[in-house]
């Protein structure tokens, strides 16, 4: 009887290890990043790709497709299977598409998934020292209102996220300053350091490196209130520039109609690869904020979010041409 008992003990147990190889995905995950190599986004996914490839037990690749301000990149997202094979993370981007582009391939709330907002990131208006050597935003005004039209502010790309920060910073601030576009953050942080251009605003995991090196300097957090990862710069609210608050923000996406399991499985893998020490250090060094929330507040947060961009657009006369 004892012989039997162990050979249906060992039966059952090879039964369970060979249906949860069967469940598990025989293929990577591909997360599409709309996105440069080097931008924020880019940093924050690529920290946590070997702890997500673990939660979730199959490898992870990870793919930037940027371009036309997210359009490129989330156009795949949108176009893939939604059998959990392929999911993508967003910016605000997403959210500011819809207030500048006439059209847009694609619907920025039905032809999407949410599955969760990661967390936040600050962003920092920045500048070449060379080019603009003020410590904080009373001198910067003071330089720029000196030479009107003079020197001018890089972004991502026009109408991206970036590109609203720079031009609500002229707004507030009342400079002229010129804008120039580049294709992604990596592009654009290169020619900051250069001093092709000569301010611009930039995530803090993208510039902390260079502000560390002196190859950039922080003016001012665009956010509400100062980041831990960098207390000794104040806001730009706090220098007088009271209307002032973009920041950024991220979120995993999948296409429309992916099934609820794997809206469930995919979340779950994040929230357990976010929670990874080595993951959580990395983000602390970055300066992210990580918390990572439900599916129905992202899909909330995505609609408030394309309400306000779409007003701050008019406001400021941001568009994509």
């Amino acid at each position: 009887m004892k012989v039997v008992a162990r050979w249906a003990t060992a039966v059952a147990l090879a039964a369970l290890c060979f249906a949860a190889a069967a469940q598990a995905p025989s293929r990577p995950l591909r997360v599409i990043l709309p996105v440069s190599a080097g931008s924020g986004v880019d940093a924050i996914v690529r920290a946590a790709t070997g702890a997500l490839a673990k939660a979730l037990g199959q490898p992870v690749v990870i793919e930037n497709l940027p371009g036309a301000g997210g359009i490129t990149g989330t156009s795949a997202i949108v176009k893939a299977a939604p059998d959990g094979s392929t999911i993508g993370v967003i910016s605000n981007n997403h959210v500011t598409n819809p207030a500048v582009y006439k059209s847009i391939p694609y619907d920025s709330v039905a032809d999407i998934t949410p599955i969760a907002v990661i967390g936040s990131t600050p962003f920092l208006l920045v500048v070449n020292p060379k080019n603009l050597p003020a410590r904080n935003l009373k001198e910067l005004v003071a330089l720029l209102k000196a030479k009107p039209g003079h020197y001018n502010y890089a972004s991502s790309g026009n109408g991206t996220i970036i590109h609203f920060g720079g031009a609500l910073f002229a707004e507030e601030a009342g400079v002229d300053i010129k804008h120039i576009p580049y294709k992604g953050t990596g592009p654009m942080v290169t020619d900051l350091i250069g001093g092709q251009v000569d301010l611009g605003i930039v995530s803090l995991p993208a510039a902390r490196g260079h502000i560390e090196t002196d190859a950039l300097r922080a003016i001012g957090v665009g956010g509400e209130k100062r980041s831990p990862a960098i207390p000794d710069v104040p806001t730009l609210a706090e220098q007088g520039l009271a209307g002032y608050d973009v920041s950024g923000w991220f979120a995993v996406v999948g296409a429309a109609k992916l099934p609820a399991a794997e809206v469930k499985r995919i979340r779950d893998a994040f929230v357990a690869a976010y929670a990874a020490p080595e993951v959580r250090e990395a983000m602390a060094r970055q300066g992210n904020e990580i918390q990572v929330g439900s599916p129905e507040a992202a899909a909330e947060r995505i609609r408030a979010e394309i309400a306000r961009y779409s007003a701050l657009a008019k406001k400021i006369g941001v568009t994509a041409d």
